[in-house]
């Protein structure tokens, strides 16, 4: 196998010559680089990445921190970072971490003497504590906002209240909205713009939670719907709302298709943001390709960090909402 002193022969150059050339070419002579990067095609060298990213005091490895596997909604973002990454020839680390509590701050330390900076997905904990975890180490916030920090955000909560409107206008008066999980800053922030929502087009607007964002919790929440008044819901996450529309399907309160009531049914509860119905159309390789761009990017210290707010489309292909009875 070739090593950088064989293309530092082959290409009549000093070995930090051939290594500038290899690892930072807009320090040598465009001629010399072109030299020694002929030369190690010659001897097929490949150049010791790790090695290189240590040489200027860094490891080369970000860390993506997410709070839960259990939830779908994070594979693409993970997807998205990661082809950012190996894009910028950079290693990227996953962990599950959501930043609850002081507790973990020691296991983020753990992390933290192997990366150079991390994506920290929706972290469950207070805005003191996330910052205080980001002191440590440069950190760029996915689906979370804090003061003082950079962050990438999907307009989600923008995008149920435009999901509530179509609702409104289709005629339903009484909706329910399912909650996600405990601690979750996008729930939060849902639940306040549709409460501002419903107000504004006159309708009546329920909450029910926090529950997680899984099947399991949807199906576990048909009785309670089932004996709501609510003509049409909208869970905070598709998982949930399947297992609630299996139940209800099951009790002859819902179907999918329009929201016509099922046969011999007396009303018919209307489940959107579940695939075949309207629902939020969240890009997650696009958030997480942004955030990693964002955090290889940042200048270190900068004054004010960048907040990006990602545009969140509405799918309404299909079908149309349907009206309430």
């Amino acid at each position: 196998m070739a090593t950088l002193s064989d293309v530092a022969v082959r290409a009549q150059v000093s070995k930090a010559t051939a290594s500038r050339a290899l690892s930072r070419p807009e320090l040598v002579a465009p001629a010399t680089v072109a030299r020694v990067r002929a030369a190690a095609a010659d001897l097929d060298f490949v150049a010791n990445r790790a090695a290189q990213h240590l040489a200027r005091g860094r490891t080369g490895i970000l860390g993506l921190l997410v709070p839960t596997l259990s939830n779908a909604f994070f594979a693409p973002i993970i997807g998205g970072a990661q082809i950012r990454a190996e894009e910028a020839d950079l290693q990227l680390s996953v962990a599950v971490l959501p930043l609850e509590d002081r507790a973990e701050l020691g296991r983020f330390d753990r992390l933290a003497t192997g990366v150079d900076g991390f994506l920290v997905v929706a972290p469950r904990g207070p805005d003191s504590l996330v910052a205080e975890a980001a002191a440590r180490k440069p950190v760029i916030l996915v689906d979370r906002e804090v003061d003082g920090l950079g962050s990438v955000v999907a307009d989600t909560a923008g995008a149920f209240a435009e999901l509530l409107r179509g609702l409104a206008a289709a005629g339903h008066r009484r909706i329910l909205y399912i909650g996600g999980p405990d601690r979750s800053w996008q729930n939060a922030q849902r639940t306040a713009t549709l409460h501002e929502a419903a107000t504004a087009v006159g309708v009546s607007l329920d909450v029910l939670g926090p529950f997680p964002a899984t099947f399991d919790a949807g199906a576990g929440l048909v009785d309670r719907v089932a004996s709501s008044d609510a003509d049409a819901v909208l869970p905070y996450a598709s998982d949930l709302g399947l297992g609630l529309l299996l139940g209800l399907i099951g009790r002859g309160l819902a179907r999918v298709g329009d929201g016509v009531p099922a046969a011999g049914a007396d009303r018919s509860i209307r489940v959107v943001g579940v695939p075949g119905t309207p629902r939020v159309d969240v890009d997650g390789e696009r958030l997480g390709a942004a955030a990693l761009d964002q955090l290889i990017s940042a200048p270190a210290g900068a004054a004010e960090p960048t907040r990006a707010r990602l545009h969140v489309p509405i799918s309404w292909a299909g079908e149309g909402l349907g009206q309430a009875r």
